[in-house]
């Protein structure tokens, strides 16, 4: 099943990430997975959260431009080549991978995290639990 993961606009100033993550704490958010990219004019911080609706409200509220995207997320043996073999999975079914990015667990030292975000992901979840793959929930994530 897809998890939500939240995409927030920054402008490119310094302090935008601390109002953000200021916002998030002040709400009692607890953030799991970040990733932050960057253009010239404005960022892009892509999250994962314990409480995805309440994470987007306190952003809204704040001011903060913040959207909702359906992604995968898989967990990968902490191994050389396990990543590896979850792309030969991707490969295998033709999934098309936009973007990913990684976070570690606290409790399990034995797999690293992947955040997928996939062109179809209603095809690529049906197509890769075919193949044995099973991706994390929503409550799973709150739980790493």
């Amino acid at each position: 099943m897809s998890i939500k993961q939240i995409s927030v606009f920054l402008e490119n100033q310094p302090g935008k990430l601390f109002e953000m993550t200021k916002v998030l704490a002040e709400g009692q958010v607890d953030m799991r997975a970040l990733s932050l990219a960057e253009t010239t004019d404005f960022g892009i911080a892509r999250l994962i959260v314990d409480n995805t609706d309440k994470a987007a409200a306190v952003l809204r509220d704040s001011g903060f431009i913040a959207t909702e995207t359906d992604v995968l997320a898989f967990a990968v043996p902490n191994t050389p080549g396990g990543l590896h073999r979850l792309l030969e999975e991707f490969n295998y079914t033709a999934v098309n991978i936009e973007y990913m990015y990684a976070f570690l667990g606290s409790a399990d030292k034995n797999n690293a995290y992947m955040i997928f975000r996939v062109s179809q992901p209603g095809y690529a979840e049906a197509a890769l639990k075919k193949r044995g793959l099973e991706p994390l929930t929503q409550e799973m994530i709150k739980n790493i």
